[in-house]
C-alpha cells in the first residue's frame, strides 16, 4: 500500500513538474568567444561608441540629417508598428491565464393562442380560453476558466515576451543600419562631388595645355598630331563627368529616401569630404560585444521564444482542465427580477484529454524542437559574423588610413610634377607626351585618394556599426553565456584599454513606443 501511494506522489509531482518552464538551451561553445580582439586599433582610441557618434565627425549637416531619419525613416515606422504587433500578441497570450466571463440578458414575451375550455359548474356553464400571453426576463453571467496546471499558457506567453523583446531589438538594428545608411551614403555625395571637381579642374588644365598647342601649331613649331591628342584628351575627360553627375544624382535620392522625403528639391550644401574627420574607437572583450549588438540580442531572443514554444508544444500533450459557472436571475416581471427568489446557479468541471489525432501534437512538437534547433545555428552564425565584422573594420580603418598618407603624398609630388613639365612644355623644353602623362599620373592619383579617403571615413562608420552603435542589452534580457576561450599562450595584437565596468548608452534616440502593460509575474518553481 505505501509503495503504491509513493508511486502515485512520484507520478504527480512528475506531471507537475512537466508544466515548468526548462531553461534556454546554450547555444555558444567556449571556442566560439575568442578572449580578443587581433585587429590593429589606434593608439588614445575610446572604449565603445558613444552616444551621438556621428557627431564626431565632425559635420553637422551629416548629423542633423541622421536625427531627421531616427524620426522620419520608413523602415523605422515599419519596425515600429512590428513592435506593436508583437504587444498586442503578448496580450493575447497573456489573457490565457485568466477567466473568461459573459454577461448576457435576455427580455421575452410569448403568446399562445390555445383553445376553449367549457367548464359546468353549479352556477351554470362557463367557458375558458387556454389562450397565454406573458413575460420573460433573465440576466445571466458566465464565466470559464482553464486551469494552467501544466503551463501551456505561461509558456505560450513566455514565447510571446521573447518575441516582443526580438521585435525591439529588431527596431534597434533597423535604426542602427539606417544610421550607418545615412552617413555612408552622405559621403558617396561628396565623394563624388569631389570626383566632379577634380575632372573639371583636369578639364580646365587640358584646355590651357590645347591653348598652348594651337599656338605651337600656329607657329609650326607643333604638329597637328599634337593638338589631335590633346582636343581628344579634353573631351575623353568631358565624356567622364556625367556620369559622375548621374550617381551624384541617384545618391541624393537614395538619401532623400532614407529620410522619408521625396527626391525633388531635396539637396545638401557639402561639397567635399575635407571638413569631414576620422574618429576613432576601440572595441572591449569580444564577450562584451554580444550585449552591445541588437541583431545578436534578436537572435538570442529568438532563440528563447523557440524554446517557450518547445515547453507549450510538450505541455499540449496534457489533458486540459477547465472550470465553468453560471449564475443568474429569471422572473416573468421585472419588478421580481433581481429579488432572492429570481437567482439561480450551476458550477461545473471537465476534463479534456486527445486520445487520438493522428500524429498531430507528436508532429507539432517535433516541428518546435526542429525551429529551436535552427535558431541555436542561427545565433552562433549571428554570434560569429559579428566578430568577424569588428575585425574586417578594424582592419579596413588601420590599411586604409596607410594607404591615405601613401597617396596624399603622391598627389603632392605629381602635383609638382605636372607644373614644372606644363612649364617645360610652355618653354619649348618638353614635348606633349611628357604633360600628357604627368596629367594622367596626377589626375589618378587625385581620383585614387579621393575613393581611399571615401572607404577610410566609411570603414569608421562601419566600425561603429560593428560595435552597436552605443546599443546595450538590458543584463535581465540577456540568456545565453558568454564565457569567452582560454586566451592562448602568444600575446593577442590589440592595444584596447580595459573594458569600462560602465554600461553603454544607446546611440538610437529614443523612439515612440507605446508603453508595456506590466507582465505577468512568473509562477513559483514547482
Amino acid at each position: 500500500m505505501a509503495s503504491k501511494a509513493t508511486f502515485l506522489a512520484v507520478a504527480a509531482v512528475t506531471l507537475v513538474a512537466s508544466g515548468c518552464a526548462t531553461p534556454v538551451p546554450q547555444a555558444l561553445k567556449p571556442q566560439d568567444v575568442p578572449a580578443n580582439f587581433i585587429g590593429p586599433v589606434a593608439p588614445g582610441a575610446s572604449l565603445w561608441p558613444n552616444p551621438g557618434w556621428w557627431d564626431g565627425f565632425g559635420s553637422s549637416e551629416m548629423s542633423g540629417l541622421i536625427v531627421t531619419a531616427q524620426t522620419d525613416n520608413l523602415d523605422i515606422a515599419v519596425a515600429m508598428a512590428n513592435v506593436l504587433q508583437a504587444e498586442a500578441n503578448k496580450d493575447i497570450a497573456r489573457a490565457a491565464l485568466f477567466p473568461t466571463i459573459d454577461l448576457s440578458g435576455t427580455a421575452e414575451r410569448t403568446h399562445s393562442p390555445g383553445g376553449t375550455t367549457t367548464v359546468t359548474t353549479a352556477g351554470g356553464t362557463t367557458t375558458v380560453s387556454s389562450a397565454f400571453t406573458g413575460n420573460q426576463f433573465g440576466l445571466t453571467l458566465n464565466g470559464t476558466y482553464i486551469a494552467d496546471i501544466w503551463g501551456l499558457a505561461r509558456d505560450n506567453l513566455r514565447a510571446a515576451q521573447e518575441a516582443l523583446k526580438s521585435s525591439r531589438f529588431a527596431q534597434q538594428e533597423v535604426a542602427l543600419t539606417t544610421t550607418a545608411g545615412v552617413a555612408t551614403t552622405y559621403l558617396d555625395i561628396l565623394a563624388l562631388r569631389e570626383q566632379i571637381a577634380t575632372i573639371e579642374q583636369n578639364i580646365a588644365a587640358a584646355k590651357r595645355i590645347m591653348t598652348i598647342t594651337q599656338a605651337k601649331v600656329t607657329n609650326g613649331v607643333s604638329s597637328q598630331l599634337d593638338l589631335a591628342q590633346q582636343e581628344a584628351t579634353v573631351y575623353g575627360q568631358e565624356a567622364a563627368l556625367p556620369p559622375l553627375r548621374e550617381q551624384e544624382r541617384e545618391a541624393l535620392f537614395a538619401l532623400a529616401i532614407l529620410l522619408g522625403k521625396p527626391p525633388e528639391g531635396f539637396n545638401v550644401t557639402a561639397q567635399n569630404l575635407d571638413a569631414i574627420t576620422a574618429p576613432v574607437v576601440a572595441p572591449g572583450i569580444p564577450s562584451a560585444l554580444l550585449e552591445r549588438r541588437p541583431d545578436v540580442a534578436q537572435a538570442e531572443a529568438n532563440l528563447a521564444s523557440a524554446h517557450a514554444s518547445v515547453d507549450a508544444a510538450r505541455a499540449a500533450f496534457f489533458p486540459q482542465i477547465s472550470l465553468t459557472g453560471d449564475g443568474g436571475l429569471a422572473s416573468t416581471a421585472i419588478s421580481t427580477l433581481f429579488s432572492a427568489s429570481a437567482f439561480e446557479w450551476t458550477l461545473g468541471a471537465n476534463a479534456l484529454q486527445t486520445v487520438f489525432d493522428g500524429g498531430k501534437l507528436i508532429g507539432e512538437s517535433e516541428l518546435a524542437k526542429a525551429q529551436q534547433q535552427g535558431l541555436i545555428s542561427t545565433y552562433r552564425k549571428t554570434v560569429i559574423s559579428a566578430f568577424s565584422s569588428v575585425e574586417t573594420s578594424l582592419g579596413q580603418v588601420s590599411n586604409f588610413g596607410a594607404e591615405q598618407d601613401a597617396l596624399q603624398q603622391e598627389v603632392t609630388a605629381s602635383a609638382n610634377a605636372f607644373r614644372i613639365s606644363e612649364l617645360q612644355y610652355r618653354e619649348g623644353i618638353a614635348d606633349l607626351l611628357s604633360v600628357l602623362q604627368a596629367q594622367q599620373t596626377l589626375f589618378t592619383a587625385k581620383n585614387l585618394l579621393i575613393q581611399v579617403k571615401l572607404s577610410r571615413i566609411q570603414a569608421d562608420v562601419g566600425l561603429y556599426q560593428a560595435l552597436g552603435g552605443g546599443w546595450a542589452e538590458n543584463p535581465e534580457d540577456v540568456t545565453q553565456s558568454t564565457s569567452p576561450a582560454p586566451s592562448p599562450a602568444a600575446p593577442v595584437l590589440s592595444t584596447a584599454p580595459a573594458q569600462s565596468s560602465a554600461p553603454a548608452q544607446s546611440t538610437i534616440p529614443p523612439q515612440p513606443t507605446p508603453a508595456t502593460p506590466t507582465a505577468v509575474p512568473p509562477p513559483p518553481p514547482k
